[in-house]
């Protein structure tokens, strides 16, 4: 059979193929790739990043809150405590907090007529820096105020972001900086990092967050 005569019949063939128009493969392609993109998200198990770089009684407990709280959710959890977020570390934990300089923390007393507990007490910062013990008893009212609204203590946080197998990373650098001794901490420090390695974990999580 002479060639053009093959190729007239492959072009007859080729019109009674109806190929989708540009506007119908571009929905038909947009409809598969959402379809693949909740099947793939679906099946991916989510992660936090957390950096706890402060080391006080009321800023100890974002990074545990949310650690211990994703953990419970089935994410994957990592925190990176960096210089004073490292007491949170100790293994003797001896956290304190002041309200100098924080004009968002009103002074609630936890004991005392009902009418005497719900008193803001709004001291000025001359008389919280001129009181000698005046930080240890704020310190000694939050306590008895986390104890009375039954709000887990640090300690117990840390051990259910421990158990729930959150990854804790430990600044090495901030534990030659203040002169440190691993000895220091709680056994359960999944790894001594510096920045540089931990900003690998942090670029694989979908949330990082600093405190």
């Amino acid at each position: 059979m002479p060639w053009a005569k093959v190729k007239a019949m492959q072009d007859e063939k080729a019109k009674d193929i109806q190929l989708p128009g540009n506007e119908q493969f571009n929905e038909l392609f947009d409809l598969r790739f959402a379809q693949k993109m909740q099947e793939w998200e679906g099946a991916k198990t989510p992660s936090l990043s957390l950096i706890a770089s402060k080391g006080t009684l009321d800023m100890a407990y974002p990074p545990l809150i949310l650690a211990s709280t994703a953990s419970a959710l089935g994410w994957n959890v990592s925190i990176f405590f960096t210089f004073y977020g490292l007491e949170i570390l100790k293994r003797q934990l001896d956290l304190s907090v002041s309200p100098l300089g924080n004009p968002a923390m009103p002074m609630e007393m936890p004991i005392g007529p009902d009418w005497f507990q719900h008193i803001r007490w709004q001291v000025p910062n001359i008389v919280m820096s001129n009181v000698p013990g005046f930080e240890q008893f704020a310190t000694s009212m939050m306590k008895k105020t986390i104890d009375k609204k039954g709000v887990a203590s640090i300690e117990d946080l840390r051990s259910l972001c421990i158990e729930a197998g959150v990854n804790i990373f430990a600044c090495q650098m901030t534990v030659d900086l203040f002169g440190y001794d691993q000895e220091d901490f709680i056994p359960e420090v999944t790894e001594w990092v510096g920045a540089a390695s931990y900003l690998v974990q942090a670029q694989k999580s979908d949330l990082s967050l600093f405190i």
